[in-house]
């Protein structure tokens, strides 16, 4: 059970305040800005997603090692460090003028806001609330679901009066006024290495799972695909929102009042399979998740009012609120908690690489002719394949997650 003392809700809320500044660092927050870098810095939209692969993909690459910090340091001090940082980094994008700087400030952006706070906010849940794991991720990712449904609209609106660089100066003060909250709410937390419940959840076979066994397990391999696919596709999707817009004859201000639809379906979708995980597990759940994706991404490319959008965007939004939960105890039950700081760092490492490959490549074949509307049939096609190899994966080896009796 989850219980609702005044120490749980300290460390839920905590984890929702790491998850909300984690927007900062989002696609679905940077690339609100996307027409104004672009133009200030001549890009084209090959390039821009050139500049956001290189920057990505270095950030995942450096959290392979940053991640595995929560193994060692309480979360109240690398929480509260990673949010300052990420507040000088807004600070620093507001003063940027070369491309060089650009590709440093996204790679910081990724890593301290798309990574690190998520990262730890998840795997601080999975550790302290064993038992009722599902429900936690769920609660703590309502965090981003608010910073998706407010921050776009939010900053749209804020630069029909101020200019986008004073817009990340706003963004800069916000994230610096989380983290001494975040320290405070954290101030009796329990220790890395000990659960609200005093256990350490074993995975398959019984077995607590160093990130080397897991690597050398078929299973990880067979499951990846699916845990890169929608972060791959869907920040593609975001990341592209203004190009999209134009294709579509809708304003960009149109299409983020989307946005809150897609939120909406998120938030119950997190708060349903949380709930779900805790009855069922996530081995049933895993090979579905993309599957809404792939739906809304064919009815996307179809659509040519804001109503067929609606729709899209809804089934966009349960992939999301399935991934925040599922993906993220996925791992924890497969695998045990006991390094799932090591463990989730590498697959976090994975979705960053994913996010980085989709806007480069969708971004390149814009600038070949072929607009992200048409290329989402094609996306539709692999989330799909990518669906049933991780299907057949989990069928396999999810007899020896039984034998574990967690």
């Amino acid at each position: 059970m989850l219980s609702l003392s005044l120490q749980t809700l300290r460390l839920l809320s905590a984890g929702m305040l790491l998850t909300f500044t984690s927007s900062f660092g989002q696609t679905f927050f940077i690339s609100v800005f996307a027409n104004n870098i672009r133009s200030d810095f001549h890009l084209s939209h090959g390039a821009w997603g050139d500049v956001y692969m290189i920057g990505t993909l270095a950030s995942g690459f450096v959290m392979l090692w940053a991640g595995g910090l929560v193994d060692v340091y309480r979360v109240r001090i690398i929480g509260s460090v990673v949010l300052v940082l990420l507040a000088v980094t807004s600070f620093l994008v507001s003063q940027s003028t070369t491309v060089m700087s650009l590709i440093v400030l996204i790679f910081a952006l990724r890593l301290l806001g798309q990574g690190m706070p998520p990262h730890i906010a998840t795997v601080a849940m999975a550790r302290w609330f064993p038992r009722a794991r599902g429900r936690a991720i769920a609660y703590t990712a309502l965090g981003v679901s608010f910073g998706e449904a407010v921050l776009p609209v939010a900053f749209v609106f804020l630069m029909t009066f101020i200019h986008w660089r004073e817009a990340w100066l706003v963004a800069s003060v916000i994230v610096l006024c989380t983290a001494p909250i975040v320290f405070f709410l954290l101030r009796s937390e329990p220790a890395p290495r000990a659960g609200l419940e005093q256990t350490e959840s074993s995975g398959m076979s019984s077995l607590h799972w160093t990130r080397s066994t897991v690597l050398r397990h078929p299973l990880f391999w067979m499951v990846l695909p699916t845990v890169l696919g929608p972060p791959a596709f869907s920040t593609s999707f975001f990341f592209l929102q203004t190009h999209f817009a134009q294709t579509k004859a809708w304003t960009h201000l149109q299409l983020v009042s989307l946005f809150p639809f897609y939120t909406a379906a998120a938030l119950v979708t997190m708060i349903v399979s949380g709930v779900l995980i805790d009855r069922i597990g996530t081995a049933r759940l895993m090979p579905l998740y993309t599957i809404p994706l792939a739906a809304g991404f064919l009815l996307f490319s179809q659509a040519s009012s804001l109503t067929v959008g609606a729709f899209a965007i809804i089934l966009i939004g349960v992939t999301t609120g399935m991934q925040a939960t599922v993906v993220a105890s996925f791992w924890a039950e497969f695998y045990g908690t006991k390094h799932l700081g090591s463990i989730r760092a590498v697959a976090t490492a994975a979705m960053v690489v994913g996010t980085a490959i989709g806007p480069g490549i969708t971004g390149r074949l814009i600038d070949s002719g072929i607009v992200f509307s048409e290329q989402m049939n094609v996306i539709a096609i692999v989330l799909l394949c990518c669906s049933c190899i991780c299907a057949l994966g989990v069928s396999r080896y999810h007899r020896l997650k039984s034998i574990s009796g967690t």
